[in-house]
């Protein structure tokens, strides 16, 4: 078990038992009815309840359910596979969410997976769909709660990208994926919304960001493209456009449907 005591001087290794995590020192922290451990420090926090809201874990989950992520979990197969991934292998997912992806790739190639996020409500729909991975609450802003050099790969899809902490738990071998929405994805929904839709390579800042520990081994673009009824967009609306204005999310809530591009660049760093 990777895991360590995240209270502050400590350190010590943390024993995941059916109820609770423990530390030889005696810290505890208890596992949520649904699966997780809350591992966030009064600190950690910036919000009562930080990360993704339920409606936002729920929205997002609907549209995975109905498909909206097959590009991006066909393109992590394949780099996956291409990598030698195979049973054992330790995995993170720094945001995890409401755990698709991770659960997705630990069940192919029956990794050890471990899951973070600052959502409580996106750890507990992560928990209910596979309870054989260790789902966090934990600030990957911050320190996280592993040992260095614990994990055979780590995954940062659409979420934080702290490069300095992604190399310190890698194993030497290791590789990091980063998956970033490409420059035209949703850009008939955001021309829609917005008025415009323009184009940001954000791949280019990801490169800046992990450039001096980690070199760039692959970059792949998985795009699709798919048809969105009202319910998809209002959905797209709710984990999208949550900070949006209010006439942008009336437009979009008048659309009956529409074809929308999917479209992210997968990236896999390996140390450098």
């Amino acid at each position: 078990m990777p895991l360590v005591c995240p209270v502050r001087g400590c350190g010590e290794p943390l024993a995941w038992e059916e109820r609770r995590c423990v530390c030889p020192k005696g810290h505890a922290f208890d596992t949520a009815r649904s699966g997780y451990v809350n591992l966030l420090s009064p600190q950690d926090k910036r919000a009562r309840e930080p990360g993704d809201s339920k409606e936002a874990v729920r929205a997002r989950g609907r549209l995975l359910e109905r498909g909206f992520g097959a590009h991006v979990l066909e393109a992590l197969t394949a780099m996956l596979a291409a990598r030698g991934a195979k049973a054992g292998s330790t995995a993170l997912d720094v945001g995890c969410g409401e755990g698709f992806f991770l659960s997705s790739i630990a069940e192919r190639f029956r990794l050890e997976g471990y899951g973070v996020d600052l959502s409580t409500a996106a750890l507990t729909a992560a928990a209910r769909r596979n309870g054989a991975i260790r789902w966090i609450a934990a600030n990957a802003d911050r320190r996280l709660p592993f040992l260095d050099g614990a994990f055979d790969f780590i995954f940062s899809i659409t979420s934080r990208k702290n490069g300095a902490e992604l190399h310190s738990l890698l194993r030497g071998d290791g590789r990091a994926i980063v998956v970033v929405p490409g420059r035209d994805d949703l850009a008939e929904l955001r021309e829609a919304a917005l008025g415009k839709a323009v184009a940001r390579d954000r791949a280019a800042r990801v490169e800046e960001l992990l450039g001096e520990g980690f070199s760039l081994e692959e970059r792949v673009e998985a795009r699709a493209i798919v048809h969105a009824d009202g319910d998809a967009l209002r959905d797209l609306l709710a984990t999208t456009y949550r900070g949006a204005r209010r006439s942008a999310k009336e437009r979009i809530a008048a659309l009956d449907a529409m074809d929308v591009t999917l479209s992210a660049d997968v990236m896999c760093f390996r140390k450098a």
